[in-house]
């Protein structure tokens, strides 16, 4: 049991500010706009955890029908995304009566890991908890939940739908632990108008790194003061992107295939790859073409729609609030995630973000079964059109897209389709399957500070990814002393 709660306090501990976050090959043209007269629906709140530890919030038990059994769902889904976790619930309790789940917010993801520490020692968890990718090795390697492929073999339920690069991410060693729920990935954002009025094809967003630089320089506009008065390109400092351009330029972020193939032992984003994006992000900055806004993946945002940079990148999950944004003020377009040459579109691609659905041990059969039901249930083509429309996350269930209702909202917002084509168009391959070990939080952490080592410092590309790439490979070396299964 030590053993349990010590590599939770050090996840928790080691845990980022995590916004909501979520693969690519062939480009496909730049989708239009939605007509002026069409208004975005309302963007869905932001769920990042905060800088200081919030409160945990509280709910009252609600009772569930005569004959029902109560199970709960943990989340972490504030204001929009939380109502439509709670319309999932709903839906789930209006559809049968042996099982009634009372969905309950806990905060941000680490708030969340935080109370399942406590719940560990008292007794006091869910029959469903949802938790960010970050935590799939952590969770695998405390022996706390039910596989989800055990239910799945015993049912034989059929998972063939279900996004394979998305369950590509959720399994170790080929077999699935938890439930894909909530899944995007990152992509490019510019402004139409700011590319037309460059002299540049507003329906072709540049593809490359050096594609990037270009269009950024002719973006950028300066003051007869030498002041930027509009930055080319943007992007937040990071550590989930830096992961997503490794992945789409056929780099690994562990040794062992990514952690994988076998038990990962050491960081090897310090590779030629990782070296050449932190050369690119840091000539862009020096050129003054590329406009640093921090860590916070908000305020880019907010310079990005209030017309201070041209381009950034920025996750799938943010694309609703991004065309309400955008509304009457500018024309929004998407494009693929940037690789370094043309080849690397053909090899790789990027990984899925977001959070899955994990069955607790150790309930009562009766919860077990209802959380089984639960699972089904939420990832049903009809409640992941559901769940896409209302979130701006994309449906898990391939068969989603075909519902009636995701049709038209696709029809209405077109940009959309950009982050659903990267997704099916990039390979399920080890660098696409992201890193699995459980100490990524402080992984991305210290390229973080590479990072910023490298724009605000002046330390070179290779020193800095080396030096986190030695931190993180000690870390990694403590984990697997003392929590990691062999």
């Amino acid at each position: 049991m030590k053993k349990m709660f010590a590599a939770i306090s050090l996840l928790v501990a080691a845990s980022l500010i995590l916004a909501a976050c979520g693969g690519a090959a062939t480009p496909a043209p730049a989708p239009t706009q939605p007509p002026a007269a069409t208004q975005p629906p309302a963007a869905p709140a932001a769920t990042a955890a905060p800088t200081k530890p919030a409160p945990t919030p509280t709910a009252t038990k609600a009772a569930a029908p005569p004959g029902a059994t109560r199970i709960e769902w943990w989340h972490a889904m504030g204001g929009t995304n939380g109502d439509a976790v709670n319309a999932i619930a709903d839906g789930f309790n209006k559809s049968q009566t042996k099982c009634f789940v009372q969905a309950i917010f806990q905060g941000s993801y680490d708030d969340e890991l935080n109370k399942l520490k406590a719940g560990l020692q008292s007794g006091d968890v869910p029959s469903v908890i949802q938790l960010y990718d970050l935590g799939t090795r952590l969770m695998y390697d405390l022996d706390v939940i039910v596989p989800m492929q055990t239910l799945i073999d015993k049912e034989k339920f059929d998972v063939s739908d279900i996004e394979p690069n998305i369950m590509g991410y959720y399994s170790v060693g080929g077999k699935l632990y938890s439930m894909p729920f909530n899944t995007s990935n990152p992509m490019l954002y510019y402004n139409k108008d700011m590319f037309k009025a460059a002299g540049l094809d507003p329906n072709k967003p540049p593809r490359t790194f050096a594609e990037v630089k270009d269009y950024a320089a002719k973006l950028t506009k300066k003051g007869a003061d030498g002041k930027v008065s509009q930055y080319g390109y943007s992007m937040a400092i990071y550590g989930w992107f830096f992961e997503q351009i490794l992945a789409a330029s056929g780099g690994l972020y562990l040794d062992n295939g990514n952690g994988r193939d076998a038990l990962a032992t050491a960081a090897t984003f310090n590779s030629p790859e990782g070296i050449a994006i932190l050369t690119w992000w840091k000539e862009m900055y020096d050129a003054g073409i590329l406009g640093n806004y921090g860590r916070p993946t908000a305020e880019t945002q907010k310079a990005f729609d209030a017309q201070q940079t041209a381009m950034m990148i920025e996750s799938t999950a943010g694309l609703r609030a991004r065309l309400t944004a955008a509304q009457g003020k500018f024309e929004l377009g998407t494009g693929f995630l940037p690789r370094p040459n043309e080849d690397a579109y053909k090899t790789s691609g990027t990984i899925i973000g977001g959070a899955s659905l994990w069955i607790m041990k150790g309930r009562p059969a009766a919860e077990e079964a209802c959380a089984w039901e639960l699972v089904k249930f939420s990832v049903a083509p009809k409640t992941q059109a559901q769940w896409h429309i209302a979130t701006g996350y994309y449906p898990v269930n391939k068969r989603g897209y075909d519902d009636p209702i995701d049709k038209e909202w696709r029809d209405k917002y077109p940009q959309f389709q950009t982050a659903i084509d990267q997704l099916h168009l990039s390979p399920n391959i080890r660098q696409t399957q992201g890193a699995l070990t459980g100490v990524m939080p402080q992984a991305r952490q210290e390229v973080e500070n590479a990072i910023e080592s490298v724009l605000l410092k002046n330390v070179s590309p290779k020193d800095a990814l080396d030096a986190a790439a030695k931190a993180v490979t000690a870390a990694i070396e403590n984990y697997n002393k003392t929590t990691a299964k062999k």
